[in-house]
């Protein structure tokens, strides 16, 4: 039995970067269902050229503060879900308890959110976050594993979960190798409030600075080998998954090798640091990278400091030196934007000279590494997810992010997801029946279980 009607049988609230996938997947079940949707964002433009011209779905736009505003899209609909940023997930999430609608976000859920537990049962709502890609389908791949060893009466004795955001190999065309898929900050801030892990029984504690400074290599397939750093918070995961008895668990984040070795150095440099600032209206990208590092004692050894020398000498030297060209950190040109942290000045850079070029395609790679014994034998579950984007816009990381939150959206609209109260999707009732879909999708995982 279906959802109750309203005007509507959905409102997406966000149409940014890692919609457009979901959008199209929304289309395609508005249309076989005859179902009437929104698609809400501040740029109507935006949320207009992802929408087109459909029957079923339109485009609005909503200021998200404007609470008359958002609340009447919120009493509007069945079945919510938000890609706002993390910060307004509460506004709508407060509306849904009131005016009694489901949520669907791809959020990790926060206190603020976790305080609304009891009125969501207490309504008999579905809020599930963490339904994107990381975190989501690492949650519901991981926990199948995890179910069908416990299914063996096995023991696991080692987790590691490893994700990342990639360029295709061919897309890779720069020293980094890596362009930008996502939220563009979080890459510039990753890794900076340290990590947390378990390694062999020993509790393992990262700061920033040593993040990207280890050597972490694991074989994805026999032809792709990455580096990983691991995730901050690693330890709250361990209860979740109910491995507590694991003597190694950890969440980390794959980038190639030569990414590593460059981004150790950018941490070293500060020049991801939100605490220097520096005025930009009449400063150039060379004279920021010369005072900043001059101002604040870094050196790069032999490093050469004058633009005509810069180039040149890079280019014949060391990685990292040509991973500084290619950033263009020895160019003229103007910066220009008034007061900056160095983390904005270098965002900004990276947003340019890292971007998904039109026809450039984009990797998303994951990876379980299971340990387990079972029936005296020791065993390794090797499960292995790779999905290439299309071009720039209809990316991998755009349809790993969307299609969980779409695919549970239409179940939940045909009433097959029964699940109600707050949720991340680790039980049986929602990853099952999401796999499933995912697969028929084109996003499915390959397992190699090694016998010792």
């Amino acid at each position: 039995m279906e959802i109750k009607n309203s005007e509507y049988k959905l409102v997406l609230f966000g149409a940014g970067k890692s919609t457009g996938v979901l959008i199209n997947y929304l289309k395609k079940i508005a249309t076989r269902h005859q179902w009437h949707m929104l698609v809400a964002d501040h740029d109507l433009a935006t949320a207009e050229q992802k929408v087109g011209d459909h029957p079923y779905i339109k485009a609005c736009q909503v200021n998200i503060t404007d609470n008359n505003a958002r609340q009447a899209l919120v009493a509007s609909a069945e079945v919510i879900i938000s890609m706002l940023p993390h910060a307004m997930h509460y506004l709508v999430a407060q509306d849904c308890i009131t005016f009694s609608k489901h949520l669907l976000t791809a959020s990790y859920i926060d206190e603020k959110i976790r305080a609304l537990q009891e009125a969501i049962q207490k309504k008999d709502l579905l809020f599930l976050c963490e339904m994107g890609l990381d975190p989501g389908i690492d949650h519901m791949s991981a926990m199948k594993i995890l179910d069908e060893i416990n299914k063996e009466k096995g023991l696991v004795t080692s987790f590691k979960s490893h994700c990342g955001g990639l360029v295709a190999p061919e897309s890779d065309d720069n020293p980094w190798h890596y362009k930008i898929s996502w939220n563009p900050r979080n890459i510039v801030l990753a890794g900076i409030a340290g990590a947390e892990y378990l390694e062999k029984g020993e509790k393992v504690t990262c700061d920033y600075a040593h993040i990207f400074a280890g050597r972490n290599l694991v074989n994805i397939t026999t032809n792709m080998q990455l580096a990983y750093y691991p995730n901050r918070d690693s330890l709250s995961y361990r209860s979740l998954y109910q491995l507590g008895q694991a003597s190694t668990f950890v969440r980390t984040t794959l980038r190639h090798p030569d990414f590593m070795k460059g981004w150790n150095y950018i941490v070293m440099l500060k020049l991801t640091d939100e605490q220097i600032f520096h005025e930009t209206n009449s400063m150039t990208v060379a004279q920021f990278f010369e005072m900043h590092l001059r101002e604040y004692g870094y050196t790069i050894p032999g490093f050469p400091f004058t633009s005509e020398s810069f180039e040149k000498d890079a280019a014949s030297t060391s990685l990292f030196k040509k991973q500084l060209v290619f950033l263009g950190l020895h160019e003229q040109q103007l910066i220009g934007k008034g007061r900056c942290s160095a983390a904005d000045i270098f965002q900004a850079i990276l947003e340019e000279k890292l971007a998904l070029q039109p026809t450039d395609k984009d990797m998303i790679v994951m990876l379980h590494e299971v340990e387990y014994e079972v029936n005296g034998c020791k065993e390794k579950n090797h499960s292995s997810l790779i999905v290439k984007g299309e071009n720039s816009q209809l990316t991998a990381m755009a349809k790993t992010v969307g299609l969980p939150l779409g695919i549970a959206a239409h179940l939940l609209l045909k009433g097959e997801l029964a699940v109600r109260g707050l949720h991340i999707p680790v039980i049986p009732e929602i990853y099952e029946p999401v796999l499933a879909e995912l697969k028929e999708e084109g996003i499915c995982f390959t397992e190699t279980i090694i016998t010792s």
